[in-house]
């Protein structure tokens, strides 16, 4: 389940995002999640899996049709368990109207997922 970031999440917000291979130093983390909370349309969520713990984050700015997702990173232990898919539906159903695009990190994970998502609806 996807949860909108607060405070109260703010080192394990942290340690999701150090996963990000340009995000391993602390003044950069710290320069990211002020840049997230400087404006009202750029959005970090949290996702908690069913065993009730925090194992991925998606970083995205939100405007009136576009959701152009920033950053995505999942713990090394999850993995591999189509959580990125997961986050990335449950992020989708929360702004139905909208486009899904991503950084240039990201655009391959979206382009897969949105390959996923059709033959999951031919099905």
């Amino acid at each position: 389940m996807l949860y909108k970031y607060k405070n109260d999440y703010k080192k394990i917000t942290m340690g999701l995002l150090s996963f990000i291979p340009n995000l391993k130093e602390v003044s950069r983390l710290s320069n990211e999640l002020e840049w997230y909370q400087a404006q009202d349309d750029r959005n970090l969520f949290l996702w908690k899996n069913e065993q009730d713990d925090f194992c991925g984050i998606i970083g995205a700015e939100i405007n009136d049709s576009i959701v152009m997702v920033r950053h995505l990173a999942i713990s090394p232990q999850y993995r591999g368990e189509g959580v990125s898919y997961q986050m990335l539906t449950a992020l989708a159903a929360r702004f139905p109207e909208h486009k899904m695009m991503g950084s240039v990190e990201v655009a391959p994970l979206i382009a897969k997922w949105e390959k996923n998502r059709g033959q999951e609806s031919n099905k």
